[in-house]
Formats: C-alpha cells, structure tokens, sequence
C-alpha cells in the first residue's frame, strides 16, 4: 500500500507541477512497475497495454461525441437555445440567469462537454445579461455551474471515459444522468433564486417579451431535437448500440453543419481539427491512465484498502460520504478526467465489493466532478468565464458560484442516500427489455 500511496504522489505531484495529465500518469505508473518489478517486465507491460487501452473498439465514442457537439456548437446552435429559453422563462426577476442554465442543459444535451458548453454559452449569455444590468457575479456565475451539466446530461464524454474505464454500460450510464440533470437543473435555478432573493439588484426584471415570436424560436431548435432524439431514442429503442449511436449523431451533425449557412468550409475544416486534437489528448490521458493502473493494481492496494474498510467498522453509506468528502477536495486542486482516471482504480473495486451499483457509483463520481469544476483554485469552469470575459475580476465569479456549490452538495447527498433517483430509468429501458 505504501508503493500505491508514493505513486500517487508522485503522480499528484507532476500534475501541480503543469506536467501534461497523460505524461504525469505514464510516468508514475511506469516508473513504479520499474521499481517493483524491474525494466524488462515494465517495458513488457507498455507494449501490451498500449494495445489493450488504445485499440478498443467502444473507444470509438470519444472522437464522434466530440465532434458532434462541436459541429453544433460551431453552427451557432447556442444563440438560438439561448433565445427561445429567454422568451419562456426570461420575464421574471433573474429569469435570464435560469433561462441561461436551461440553455446550458440543452447545449449540454448534445455537446457532452463542460468546459466547450460555458465556453459557448458564455459568449453569448453574459453579453445579454450585462446588457440588461445583471450582475457580473450571477451572469458569470450562472454560466460556469450551468456549463457542468455538460457532463452530467447525455451524451456525455466523462461518462464514456468512466465506462470504458470500469467496464461499464454506456447506455445505462447515459440514462442514469437525465434524473440527475433535471434534479441539477431545478437546483441551480433555486441558486438563482435565492441569489436575487439575498440581492434584488444582481437581476432587474427583463423587459417584456410577449411580442417575441415563441414558436419561431422553437422551431430554430428542431436540430437539438433531432440529434438527442435519434441519438439517445436509438439506443433506448434498441435500434442501435451506444456506439454505433455515435457515429449516427457525428453524421446528423455534420449534415446539419453542412447546410448551416453561417458555417463554411474552412470552419467546418477547423472543427475537423479541433476535435482531432481533443481526440488525441483524450486517447493519451487514457494510455497514461492504463499504465498508472497496472502498477496500482500490482501493489495490491485494492486489497488493502478493501481491508480497511472492512476493519473501520463503518457502514457502506459512511465510506460512500468519505469517498465524496475526498472527491470535493481533490476536485479543488484536479481537473476532472485526472480526478477520474486517478482515484477510480482504486475505489471501483471497493465500490463493488460493498455491494453497490457501478452506475449509480458512476453517476455520483460525475456529480462530485462536477464541482470541481467550479471549486477553487482550480476550477475549469472558472477559468474558462475568464478567459471568455477577462474583464470580470475571478473573485467575483467565485462569489457568485457559492450557491450553486451548495445546490451541488444537496444534490449529490440525495442521489447518494436514494439511488434509485438515477437507477430507476436505466434500469426501466435496459432490465425491461432484456
């Protein structure tokens, strides 16, 4: 246990020290099957892993899923979320900081990241905000937490990482978040709320928009529909894997991009290779992650820790809160794929050694990463609300989000004290069928 506790460390260590994730965890996991095992064997290991976690057929999600949300998000898609959003809720005070996490969850809907959804939303929500004399710590604040149902509303790409990683059913997975998301989005509504409750003067009621067009604006959202419904109605319908369900919403994307007037050939070019890119990065922090779990799981910390767990005389819901408690405070100082990729080796197997679901395990380690990503002093979400708007001073930002955090933590409390809030609908859909 103690190799496994230097390896992480160390591995820790590299990533406060800005050493790239996947060279981070290469490094460590490698350098600790040296130690414990010497050269030939190590080198040995690279090989086969390398082939074991880079060639696998259900990786093929990552690039398509990336892709699709980029060819939307690229398309303009977000402006049109915004709008119809704002014309629903947009009226009431701070009705269009709601109307922005509503937008938020669309977006997300079909974008399957966090940081591309505050990016997006970002440039065109706080603008609107501002214009209407909303505050900046609301406005950005609003953004950012929004921003992290990117990864919690399917399809979503941590979620993908999390499933190939442990095994996972992708499908069951997608599922499990729509309960949450709703429940995430209702909650970050209620932060706003409370916000404008606390300080009337962070929202002044909106102008009118009964002469707003809301059919029109519905109607421009018929893409969103689409893809969601062809993407995630295939899988549930059975008429299609979760794989294959990728490759059906690149190409609905990618036609859609195609007849998109404000989109042209060298933008549709570029997104080629953005997400080619994020595709390689993803699939080295995967190959990283791989190597650091073959000298974990040569260690034998697994065993370990099951021990303790086992001796500590504490029930199965208290490890559960442990494992949370942990989580919040590595997600102050981890983004969230190293959080993921570090920390699930080692607790999945206590996780099913406990007796508890993998999905529903899933479901809440995406939750707590979720907060992370808008925790200081590493919180992704935060930076990206600057770096759309460097005007807005991160203290500020960091003011605003404290109510969504704490709408975060009663979320992730519930849905880890009532699991079948995000058991119920996969297990509808899949156990039925089968």
């Amino acid at each position: 246990m103690l190799a496994a506790c230097l390896g992480f460390l160390v591995a820790f260590a590299f990533i406060l020290f800005q050493v790239p994730i996947a060279t981070a965890l290469a490094l460590a996991g490698f350098g600790g099957y040296v130690v414990l095992n010497g050269l030939t064997p190590a080198l040995s290991m690279v090989a086969t892993v390398t082939k074991d976690s880079t060639l696998v057929y259900s990786l093929i999600v990552l690039p398509l899923f990336v892709l699709m949300g980029n060819l939307v998000a690229g398309a303009g898609i977000s402006g049109d979320l915004f709008r119809a959003a704002q014309a629903f809720i947009g009226r009431r005070r701070g009705g269009l900081a709601m109307a922005t996490v509503v937008a938020c969850g669309g977006f997300g809907a079909i974008c399957g990241s966090s940081v591309a959804t505050a990016a997006t939303m970002g440039k065109v929500a706080i603008p609107s905000m501002r214009k209407l004399g909303y505050g900046d710590s609301l406005s950005s604040a609003a953004v950012a937490a929004g921003g992290t149902l990117g990864i919690l509303i399917p399809p979503s790409v941590i979620m993908v990482v999390y499933g190939v990683a442990t095994q996972t059913h992708i499908g069951m997975l997608f599922a499990a978040g729509i309960v949450p998301g709703l429940i995430a989005i209702g909650g970050y509504m209620a932060a706003v709320k409370w916000s404008v409750w606390r300080k009337p003067e962070l929202a002044p009621l909106a102008e009118d928009n009964e002469q707003v067009n809301k059919l029109a604006l519905l109607r421009a959202l018929w893409p969103v529909a689409l893809i969601f419904g062809v993407v995630m109605g295939g899988i549930y319908g059975g008429f299609f894997t979760s794989i294959e369900a990728s490759g059906i919403g690149a190409t609905a994307a990618l036609v859609f991009a195609l007849t998109h007037h404000s989109l042209r050939l060298k933008d549709i070019y570029a997104i080629l290779v953005d997400t080619a890119r994020t595709s390689a990065m993803m699939f080295a922090i995967i190959l990283g992650a791989a190597l650091f779990g073959e000298f974990v799981n040569l260690t034998g910390v697994h065993e370990g820790l099951l021990h303790v767990v086992q001796e500590s005389g504490l029930p199965p819901f208290g490890i559960i809160l442990l494992m949370i408690v942990l989580y919040i405070l590595l997600g102050t100082v981890l983004e969230s794929l190293s959080m993921i990729l570090l920390t699930v080796p080692i607790f999945f197997p206590i996780i099913l050694a406990l007796g508890y679901d993998p999905v529903w395990f899933g479901i809440l380690v995406v939750m707590v990463v979720e907060i992370g990503l808008i925790t200081p002093p590493i919180g992704v979400n935060l930076f990206v609300i600057r770096s759309v708007m460097p005007d807005i001073p991160m203290m500020t930002v960091v003011r605003g989000v404290i109510p969504f955090i704490v709408a975060d933590v009663l979320r992730i409390l519930l849905i880890a004290a009532v699991p079948a809030l995000s058991l119920w609908l996969p297990n509808l859909l899949f156990k039925a069928a089968a």
